[in-house]
């Protein structure tokens, strides 16, 4: 069972349909949102948001293999069926992997420009100290996984330096989906890494004052969204999400219902539908 390396197990462990939402909503940002490159062309014609694209999918599948290296034991009480590492890969040539995928991300964010370049590293270095650390402790792991999804979008627009406050306002709304998400994901994944001594806000403050966190999120990330979206002024923009709002909040009443470890694994999805939903409204506007 100890392999080298499966092709099989490389799919899994680097998420394929996570990889494939992230350069999704970068093309849909740039096709939609900026449009044009700064000489006129269209930005589909521009082989640097190819490389930009890519750069950003092989870190973050880098960071998905880093993730599971440093979880094996905590998969292994919460998913054992899932678990990869040590089966279909072996841990060398996980660590082997990751810096390799690592070197090829953040090479080709320097191919696109400098400041590409060092936000990649800067990216790759957060991942690595998510896994690490940063995911056993209270709230910070979380907001930095967030933080890290919104700037994917918003690099688009860093770029190429236009739409600036269009593609921000869906990498805000990248940002507390994803913050909720992963949040929910610790509830989920509670007795797993309280054996293993992870300090998760589940662990610290309970599940119900958890659930209060994510109450309080949900209202900033409203909040947020409300400002931004009446500062662009664009009806369409402030119509969709308004509809969109109506299943946000069943999904926030599906939190408040939720007890048991499937109902999170449920509301993990969903969480993903809306961001998927959310991303497609770039082709409305």
């Amino acid at each position: 069972m100890d392999r080298t390396i499966s092709f099989r197990g490389l799919f899994r462990i680097s998420r394929p349909i996570n990889l494939l939402m992230v350069g999704f909503a970068q093309f849909m940002a740039a096709y939609f949102l900026v449009e044009t490159t700064n000489r006129g062309l269209p930005v589909l014609q521009d082989y640097n948001l190819y490389l930009l694209v890519f750069s950003t999918i092989v870190i973050t599948a880098a960071g998905y293999m880093i993730n599971d290296y440093y979880d094996v034991k905590i998969d292994y009480v919460n998913r054992p069926q899932e678990v990869i590492v040590g089966k279909g890969i072996k841990r060398r040539m996980i660590i082997m992997l990751h810096t390799i995928f690592n070197i090829v991300g953040i090479g080709l964010g320097f191919m696109v420009s400098p400041r590409i370049g060092l936000v990649n590293f800067i990216a790759a270095f957060l991942l690595w100290l998510y896994s690490n650390k940063l995911k056993r402790k209270p709230f910070i792991g979380n907001f930095t996984v967030a933080f890290l999804t919104g700037l994917a979008i918003y690099m688009v627009a860093y770029y190429y330096q236009k739409a600036e406050l269009m593609v921000f306002t869906y990498a805000v709304f990248a940002f507390f989906l994803n913050l909720i998400r992963e949040i929910i994901k610790d509830i989920e994944d509670r007795h797993g890494d309280r054996k293993h001594g992870c300090r998760t806000l589940p662990i610290v403050i309970g599940f119900r004052k958890t659930k209060d966190v994510i109450f309080l999120v949900a209202i900033c990330f409203v909040s947020a969204i409300t400002i931004i979206t009446f500062e662009i002024n664009k009806p369409t923009l402030f119509y969709y999400f308004g509809g969109l709002g109506f299943f946000f909040l069943y999904f926030m009443y599906r939190i408040y219902i939720a007890d048991r470890k499937d109902h999170f694994t449920q509301l993990s999805l969903y969480a993903k539908i809306l961001m998927l939903v959310g991303t497609l409204s770039m082709g409305f506007l």
